[in-house]
């Protein structure tokens, strides 16, 4: 029988080269992964996933091009529209964003506010999106914020999912094997998985084979 993990996170690659390989702008290419990020959302829902976690825009995408930069902003801001948040709460599903917030421009953090405030009661799923995020920085956020001893629990409770269990599979489309800042506290027993596909051309039966691959490992979390 397969296994579906209960919280899936995709670290979205290859949206630029997608679109150099095709002789179209990056725009286009983002464009693109955007509306894939749709898609899989809808098919994770449909499969059982439970949390789904997506890594949008790293603490290192700030130093893109202004212009990139505002795009992907405006992007993202989209995706929190009152016509998505009305499918959010049609299909009972809570949005949260990790991240630096205070980095973001100021549109973008009211439209989290919102999205969050209005899907805060769902209980079908989470999607949390990684936005201005980096797993060192959520870290050090993390240790800041602690008042009593270091702990693990401590650092746990402190983090931006804090309440969320640490993901069963990571999945980092375009063929780069590497985790790239992205949960880096809470992916010490994840499984990896790393097809070459660039992250716009990533379909459902894409999905299916990494569902099969995890459904082989055998997670002894070190007994």
């Amino acid at each position: 029988m397969k296994s579906i993990p209960n919280h899936l996170a995709i670290i979205i690659d290859g949206n630029r080269r997608w679109a150099k390989k095709r002789g179209l702008y990056s725009f286009e290419g983002h464009k693109k992964g955007f509306d894939n990020m749709v898609r899989i959302g809808e098919w994770c829902l449909k499969k059982g996933v439970k949390i789904l976690t997506l890594y949008c825009f790293s603490t290192e995408n700030w130093n893109r091009s202004k212009a990139e930069v505002s795009y992907l902003m405006r992007l993202l801001a989209k995706g929190l529209s009152k016509k998505n948040i009305e499918k959010f709460n049609k299909d009972g599903v809570k949005v949260q964003v990790i991240g630096q917030r205070e980095r973001l421009p100021k549109f973008l953090q009211k439209a989290i506010k919102t999205a969050e405030e209005k899907t805060k009661n769902n209980k079908r799923g989470v999607l949390n999106l990684a936005i201005s995020y980096g797993g060192r920085a959520e870290i050090v956020e993390a240790v800041k914020k602690i008042k009593g001893p270091i702990t693990e629990k401590a650092i746990n409770d402190n983090l931006w999912t804090a309440g969320l269990p640490d993901p069963d599979l990571i999945i980092r489309t375009s063929g780069e094997q590497r985790l790239s800042n992205f949960l880096t506290w809470q992916s010490v027993y994840s499984e990896l998985y790393f097809p070459k596909k660039y992250w716009p051309e990533f379909t459902e039966k894409d999905l299916e084979k990494a569902f099969e691959n995890y459904s082989l490992r055998q997670r002894r979390f070190g007994n």
